[in-house]
C-alpha cells in the first residue's frame, strides 16, 4: 500500500500528510470505548467526552509530527524508508516548521487538557503533561524510547490504559475494574500497530541503530508478538463477562475475528513495504474491535 502525494501539495495538503491521517482513527478507539463505560454506568457528560477525543487527536498529531523530525534527525529515516512519507525527510516542509507544529498541537491539547481539569480534577494536568513529554521522548531527547525497546510500552500506557480511563474518569469521576480491563484490551491492539510498524522496517532500523524489539528478538518473535497480543484483547471481554464487569453482549467482538484472521495472515506472509496494508488494517480493525466492545457495553442499557 502506498501514498499518493499531490505532484505540487498546498500547504494545507502539507500538514495533513505530516498528521498521517490513516493513524488517526486508532486514536479514538480507546475515548470510544471509554465513553460507552460512562454512558453504561449513567454517567455520559458530552463535554468531557468531546474534549477528551479532541486531545486524543491532538497528541496522535503532535506525536506524528515529533517522529517525523526527530527520526529524521537521528538518521532513522533515509531514502530506504519503507513506511508512509515523512515531510521532514521528503522536504515538504522544514523541521522548524514541523517542531513549530508539534508544539502549537501539543500546546492546544494542553488548552483543553485545563478544561479537564476544571471539570475533573487537577491531576489531570499532571496526566496530560506525562504524555506530552512521553510523546516527545518516544523518538526524542537523549534516551528515545521507541529506539530502546521501550515503544510497546509507551503506546500500551498511554495510548491504552491513560487514554481509556482518562476519559471514563472525566465523566464518571472514578476508575473501575471494568475501565482498567477494557483499557488493556485496547491497548493491546494499538500496541499492535506498532508491532507492524516495526516488523516492517526491521532492516532499516537495524541500520540506523534503532533497537526495537523487533530488532532485537527478530521477524518470528514479532510475528508471534502481534498475534499473542491479538488473542490476548479477544479474552479480556471474555473475562469480564465471567466477571460480571460487563454482559455476554461484549462478546459481540467476536465478530470481527474474520478480520483478525485475515491479518494474522497477512503478518505472516508480507515482508517490507507491502506490510503497510496490514498497518492500515491494524488501525482500522482497532477501530472495529472498540466500536463492537462499546456496542456490547450498551446494548444492555439501552434494551435490557
Amino acid at each position: 500500500m502506498t501514498e499518493t502525494i499531490p505532484a505540487s501539495p498546498s500547504t494545507l495538503q502539507k500538514w495533513i500528510i505530516a498528521a498521517r491521517p490513516r493513524t488517526l482513527p486508532a486514536s479514538l478507539a480507546p475515548v470510544i470505548v471509554g465513553a460507552a463505560l460512562a454512558a453504561a454506568d449513567q454517567s455520559f457528560k458530552p463535554g468531557p467526552a468531546l474534549a477528551a477525543a479532541l486531545i486524543a487527536l491532538l497528541l496522535q498529531i503532535g506525536a506524528n509530527f515529533a517522529n517525523d523530525v526527530f527520526d529524521f534527525r537521528k538518521g532513522a529515516d533515509t531514502s530506504e524508508r519503507l513506511g508512509p512519507v515523512r515531510v521532514t525527510l521528503s522536504g515538504l516542509l522544514t523541521q522548524k516548521q514541523v517542531l513549530t507544529g508539534m508544539w502549537v498541537v501539543f500546546g492546544t491539547a494542553g488548552l483543553l487538557g485545563i478544561y479537564l481539569a476544571v471539570q475533573a480534577g487537577w491531576i489531570l494536568i499532571l496526566v496530560g503533561a506525562l504524555a506530552i513529554l512521553s510523546a516527545i521522548a518516544y523518538t526524542g531527547g537523549p534516551y528515545p524510547l521507541g529506539y530502546n525497546g521501550l515503544g510497546e510500552v509507551f503506546v500500551f500506557i498511554f495510548f491504552g490504559l491513560v487514554a481509556l480511563n482518562g476519559t471514563y474518569y472525566v465523566q464518571a469521576g472514578r476508575l473501575t475494574a471494568a475501565s482498567l480491563m477494557a483499557s488493556a484490551a485496547v491497548g493491546l491492539l494499538t500496541v499492535n500497530i506498532l508491532v507492524v510498524n516495526n516488523l516492517r522496517d526491521i532492516v532499516t532500523d537495524r541500520a540506523s541503530g534503532k533497537r526495537t524489539l523487533a530488532v532485537r528478538f527478530g521477524e518470528a518473535w514479532t510475528r508471534r508478538e502481534y498475534a499473542v497480543l491479538l488473542a490476548a484483547a479477544y479474552l479480556i471481554p471474555l473475562l469480564m463477562a465471567l466477571a460480571g464487569l460487563a454482559s455476554a453482549w461484549v462478546l459481540l467482538t467476536l465478530a470481527s475475528v474474520p478480520r483478525a484472521a485475515r491479518l494474522v495472515r497477512d503478518i505472516y506472509t508480507l515482508q517490507g513495504r507491502p506490510l503497510n496494508k496490514a498497518l492500515a488494517g491494524t488501525g482500522s480493525f482497532e477501530l472495529l474491535f472498540s466500536l463492537l466492545f462499546s456496542a456490547g457495553l450498551l446494548i444492555p442499557v439501552l434494551f435490557g
